[in-house]
C-alpha cells in the first residue's frame, strides 16, 4: 500500500510557486506569490522569493528557499567583485550567464529552483529564464512553478512589449492571482520588484 502510494505522488514534496517576469517598455517587472508549501502541508505564508542582486538586478524564484538563497547570495557576490574589479556594474546577461555556469556545475546534486533573472543595463532592459541544469533562455515574458501554466496564458493573452510599468505590474498581478485561483500550491499575497534606470522598488501585498 505504502509503495502503491509513493508511485501514485511522486512529486508531492517537490515545492510548487508562481513566479513572473516581465519586460515593458522602460523596465521589468519580477513577481511571485508568498506560500511556502510542502506537499500539502501550508509551512509559511510570508515567503519571499524576489531577491535583489544588484542595484539594476533582480531574480525571482520558485523551488526549494534554501536553494534560492544559496544561488542568490554566491550570484551577489559575483557581481560585487565584478564591479570592484572593472569599475562597472555587471550586465543583466553576464549575471545570468554566472548563474548558469554555477547551476550547470552543481548538475550532479542540483539546486531544485527555476529562476528567472530581470533587470536594466546600458542595453535596456532585458529577461532571462534558467532551469535547475543552468539552460538560458531570453525572453520578454516568463513564468515558472506550478502554477505557470495558468499564469501564462493570462500573460500570452495580455501581453504588449510597448506596456508601462504601472500596466505591466497590474497585469503581473493578475497573472498571479489566476495562478492562484487554481494551484493550491500557491497564495496568500504577492511580492513584486520593479526595476527601472532610477532604480529598484519593491511592493507587497497580500490576498
Amino acid at each position: 500500500m505504502k509503495l502503491e502510494k509513493a508511485q501514485q505522488s511522486p512529486y508531492m514534496f517537490v515545492p510548487g510557486a508562481t513566479t513572473i517576469g516581465l519586460v515593458c517598455s522602460d523596465g521589468v517587472i519580477l513577481a511571485s506569490e508568498k506560500r511556502v508549501s510542502y506537499g500539502y502541508m501550508v509551512m509559511s505564508r510570508v515567503g519571499k522569493k524576489v531577491f535583489k542582486l544588484t542595484d539594476h538586478i533582480g531574480a525571482a524564484c520558485a523551488g526549494l528557499i534554501s536553494d534560492m538563497q544559496i544561488l542568490v547570495r554566491e550570484v551577489g557576490a559575483y557581481a560585487k567583485l565584478f564591479s570592484m574589479d572593472a569599475g562597472r556594474p555587471m550586465s543583466v546577461r553576464s549575471v545570468a550567464k554566472v548563474m548558469s555556469n554555477l547551476l550547470f556545475g552543481r548538475r550532479l546534486v542540483p539546486l531544485i529552483t527555476q529562476t528567472i533573472v530581470g533587470g536594466m543595463d546600458d542595453e535596456g532592459p532585458s529577461l532571462y529564464v534558467l532551469d535547475v541544469l543552468g539552460s538560458v533562455i531570453p525572453d520578454k515574458f516568463a513564468a515558472v512553478g506550478s502554477g505557470a501554466e495558468i499564469a501564462v496564458g493570462v500573460l500570452e493573452q495580455e501581453y504588449k512589449e510597448e506596456l508601462s510599468t504601472a500596466e505591466a505590474k497590474d497585469l503581473a498581478i493578475r497573472a498571479v492571482k489566476s495562478a492562484i485561483s487554481r494551484d493550491v500550491m500557491s497564495g496568500d499575497g504577492v511580492d513584486i520588484m520593479i526595476l527601472t534606470k532610477e532604480g529598484m522598488r519593491e511592493e507587497s501585498m497580500k490576498f
